[in-house]
């Protein structure tokens, strides 16, 4: 079932909200799941209900503050830190990634980042598709702290103290991040050699714009084709970018491009500046439903930057395509959930996988458990990983003298490709918000994913923090 979803969604002969619902709708029905196969789904879709609307009204919140021009003045500050390299602008994105994960929320890094550096991919003409590699493979190693979720969960379901497991695992932590800048360093080369460096002097987001509005001109110096080095000047402006990539694609993009858009509200900087510190400390506190805070915010933010009724509801529509793309997938995420849940099939993999291993290779369990978390907790949620399948693998390893929190510390290197699953809410906002396809994206990061937890996975071993009996 997962590999013919895989293969649909990769070779983009069906949608990932098509294949999401049509795959797990036929072969549970295969597996006998019946007429009950509706409650199944339903089911899940219920659980995964708050999820799509705190992603509906994100996407609203921070699409209209972006509209308003909240972030211009970041992206001016990123621009003058990074220049126009695009080797500097794709690390920074990892580094910016990296550090606003330690809030542990994959859906508030992917919204911050994209908000701050998609417009200067766009502006560069970089790749959308690499910025959402280097924020999914940052935001996934860092997804191993012990409020991210897997470690707490991992924990909880082997009775063990979070931080005994992830503590002896920042070696692994480290060593995987450094891969991932290793990664965005590559990126960003094959980027420069696409398009060159681009000079655009003394210009941010606001200063060129464009054709015929001021747009400044640029010097791009390409890279060697065929012996010799080409430069070319050219005006940057909204139009060449929209050749290069098609930035109409991406969830508001039309409002990221024009520094002279109509929506622009410069009257209001401090007061939306404000709103936002607000909601991220409650996101952060976590004392109201997450949910609840972004609808609250966008209603606030939406009324207070256009009194007018008319204006307010061209700011919401403005953003249903994004809205109607991530909260469409997630829904359908619950037919996949469901089914695999309802029909049984989680408990039928827990027992399969561990009655699978020779009992000559169950001193290795740990090292096996971190190999079988990488395509498992991608296929499967996370609960239904730590609380379904790491029980039983834990309690063979212990025949075999092997420490349960052995066992936890090698479930959690799996997680940098955990949060590249269509299963991930948060990976579906980012795609959307980039305008990336699913496929797209997984033909980038799934190999860089899987090199970097095998990194972690033998690291963890090298230094002692996963042990073989």
């Amino acid at each position: 079932m997962v590999a013919t979803f895989m293969v649909l969604i990769m070779t983009k002969r069906m949608t990932p909200v098509l294949a999401l619902i049509i795959v797990p709708t036929v072969f549970g029905l295969f597996a006998g799941a019946g007429l009950g196969i509706g409650d199944m789904a339903l089911d899940a879709i219920g659980g995964l209900a708050p999820t799509a609307a705190l992603l509906m009204f994100a996407i609203i919140y921070f699409g209209l503050m972006i509209d308003v021009g909240l972030f211009d003045p970041l992206v001016r500050v990123i621009l003058r830190v990074v220049g126009h390299d695009p080797v500097k602008v794709v690390v920074g994105t990892a580094l910016l990634a990296a550090v606003i994960s330690l809030d542990g929320d994959g859906s508030t890094t992917f919204i911050v980042v994209t908000s701050a550096m998609l417009p200067i991919y766009l502006r560069l003409g970089l790749s959308p598709v690499v910025l959402t590699c280097v924020a999914g493979l940052a935001n996934g190693a860092m997804n191993i702290l012990p409020w991210g979720g897997p470690t707490a969960r991992a924990a909880a379901a082997l009775d063990l103290s979070p931080s005994d497991v992830f503590v002896p695992m920042v070696p692994s932590l480290l060593a995987g991040l450094a891969v991932i800048f290793v990664f965005s360093w590559h990126l960003g080369l094959l980027e420069r050699r696409r398009l060159g460096t681009i000079d655009l002097p003394g210009e941010g987001l606001g200063a060129g714009g464009p054709s015929g509005s001021g747009g400044g001109a640029g010097t791009r110096t390409a890279g060697p084709r065929g012996g010799g080095t080409v430069t070319q000047v050219e005006r940057i402006s909204t139009v060449a970018i929209q050749t290069l990539v098609k930035p109409d694609d991406t969830a508001m993009a039309d409002s990221m491009l024009d520094p002279q858009r109509s929506t622009l509200r410069p009257r209001m900087f401090w007061f939306n500046l404000v709103l936002t510190a607000v909601v991220m400390v409650l996101l952060v506190a976590d004392v109201l439903p997450l949910a609840y805070v972004f609808m609250a915010g966008s209603a606030i933010a939406v009324i207070a930057n256009f009194p007018r009724v008319s204006d307010q509801a061209q700011r919401i529509v403005a953003h249903a395509p994004s809205i109607v793309g991530v909260v469409s997938m997630v829904l359908a995420a619950g037919v996949l959930i469901g089914v695999l849940e309802g029909t049984g099939m989680v408990d039928a993999m827990a027992a399969w996988v561990s009655g699978s291993i020779p009992d000559q290779l169950g001193a290795f369990s740990a090292v096996i458990t971190g190999l079988l978390s990488i395509p498992m907790t991608f296929f499967l949620s996370n609960d239904a990983f730590y609380f379904g399948i790491l029980p039983v693998l834990a309690e063979s390893a212990a025949a075999f003298g092997v420490d349960p929190v052995d066992m936890a510390r090698a479930s959690i290197t799996g997680q940098v490709v955990h949060m590249q699953s269509p299963l991930v809410p948060a990976i579906l906002l980012l795609i959307s918000l980039a305008g990336v396809n699913l496929g797209d994206h997984h033909k980038k990061v799934l190999w860089r994913a899987v090199v970097v937890a095998l990194v972690m996975l033998v690291v963890g071993i090298a230094v002692g923090s996963i042990g073989i009996a």
